[in-house]
């Protein structure tokens, strides 16, 4: 059993110095997984995402995780949840969210980044994707929000490199045909 794993064990047992152990030598990792969908206007800076994680990891009831693999997964899967949780923020606060309404110049508002309605339409199309096949899903996830390689999706997914590469193709068109515009 690897050093990770061993630690993962303990966390979940409840030691808390294991804990702080294990996100100081996953930090990178996470910080390197979080800087994977950055880019300047994002609605969370890599540091900021990889901090709120640390925070909902503390607050989940539960932090058993079978090895490093399932644990970078989960990991993804929360980053992706508070990317999204600050764009829906974002966009409502954009609206308006409750404010007395006022005539304003929009300009600016339209030259605002979009990434926010980016991450909430992959969102909803991943969120379809996982009702039609669950792993293409968990692909398109891991390399999306986590910036995993396929060695690191196949290791996950206990499938092979192969696999992931025909998996994230498919993912790829039925995403595509999910997030072009009706006609």
């Amino acid at each position: 059993m690897g050093e990770i794993t061993s630690l993962l064990r303990r966390a979940g047992d409840g030691d808390k110095a294991a804990e702080q152990e294990l996100l100081q030598r996953l930090y990178g990792d996470l910080r390197r997984m979080a800087a994977a969908r950055w880019r300047a206007g994002s609605v969370a800076e890599p540091t900021t995402l990889v901090h709120e994680f640390y925070l909902r990891l503390r607050e989940s009831e539960s932090l058993e995780f079978p090895d490093r693999g399932h644990f970078m997964a989960y990991a993804a899967r929360v980053m992706r949840s508070i990317v999204v949780d600050l764009a829906r923020e974002r966009g409502a606060a954009r609206r308006g969210s409750g404010a007395k309404h006022m005539p304003l110049d929009t300009t600016l508002a339209d030259r605002l980044p979009a990434e926010q309605d980016d991450a909430l339409g992959v969102h909803e199309a991943l969120a379809e994707l996982e009702s039609v096949d669950a792993r293409l899903a968990a692909v398109v996830e891991m390399r999306y929000f986590g910036g995993f390689s396929e060695a690191e999706i196949a290791a996950a997914l206990q499938v092979t490199e192969r696999t992931v590469q025909r998996d994230w193709r498919k993912a790829r068109l039925l995403l595509a045909a999910m997030l072009a515009p009706a006609p």
